[in-house]
């Protein structure tokens, strides 16, 4: 294979599935292509190890793909390479800043989804998200030392703004903090955030990280983007967004992926 880029790595929600959470044939038929072409493809994914574990059979990924951010990163199959886990102290305070306000709170613990309610809307779509059903705890200290994931969920913007900036303020250099979504407060492993597993999975693919092409459509992809060789954002995403990739493509309802590995990947094996 000759060409500019040597691995294709893509974000999911907002990104490779549309907005039913499905993916595809279209962009399952264009990451073929890509294989074709002799250019890995793998992902990078906010979601749990078993939510990515059905995109990754549809698409016959063979090599590292990450979850959590890069919180964990395995093998298809099972075969852990990495695992990192938030802090004990960060864990315990992000709860407490939780605790009294009306959000809901997500902890992954041993891949497994714990959550305070199942009466929050975002509920349905995580099930897809997370391919289980949550596990309903009213006590989430037992999970304190082993959290892969803490997810704070909320339609009111102010208050998750607020939340982000106060556990950014005690805990950024000890955690990884960011929103996934306008609704999702995500709280991982300090080396779980999209920039180090992108380049993580570089490494393990042994491709430079300038031969590197990436998708996303959040500013929890931007890391990725700034690390990548190239970048593309889908056509939904924030201007913002946009503005820090080098080139952006349809959206993911009208199949990005596939767009953007035709018009700006495959063009440049050719």
């Amino acid at each position: 294979m000759s060409g500019r880029y040597r691995l294709v790595i893509s974000d999911v929600d907002g990104t490779l599935v549309n907005h039913d959470k499905q993916l595809t044939p279209g962009v399952k038929a264009a990451v073929g292509r890509l294989e074709a072409a002799g250019v890995p493809f793998t992902i990078v994914s906010a979601r749990c190890p078993l939510g990515v574990q059905p995109l990754i059979d549809a698409l016959g990924v063979k090599g590292p793909v990450a979850a959590y951010n890069g919180g964990t990163i395995f093998i298809a199959g099972g075969e852990v390479i990495e695992h990192h886990l938030i802090p004990a102290e960060v864990t315990c305070g992000v709860l407490e800043l939780a605790a009294g306000t009306p959000v809901s709170t997500w902890v992954f613990a041993d891949g497994v989804w714990h959550a305070d309610t199942v009466e929050n809307p975002h509920v349905p779509r995580e099930r897809l998200s997370a391919n289980q059903e949550p596990t309903i705890v009213s006590d989430f200290a037992q999970f304190v030392e082993r959290a892969e994931k803490i997810t704070l969920v909320s339609d009111d913007a102010p208050l998750l703004a607020s939340l982000a900036k106060q556990a950014t303020d005690r805990y950024g250099a000890q955690a990884t903090i960011a929103q996934s979504q306008t609704y999702y407060l995500d709280v991982t492993a300090t080396v779980a955030n999209k920039g180090d597993a992108v380049a993580a999975l570089a490494r393990a693919h042994d491709v430079p990280l300038d031969a590197v092409a990436v998708f996303g459509d959040q500013f929890n992809d931007v890391p990725m983007f700034d690390r990548a060789g190239f970048s593309v954002a889908m056509g939904q995403a924030p201007d913002a967004v946009k503005a820090k990739a080098d080139e952006v493509s349809a959206s993911n309802d009208e199949d990005g992926v596939a767009v953007a590995i035709d018009r700006f990947i495959l063009s440049a094996t050719e």
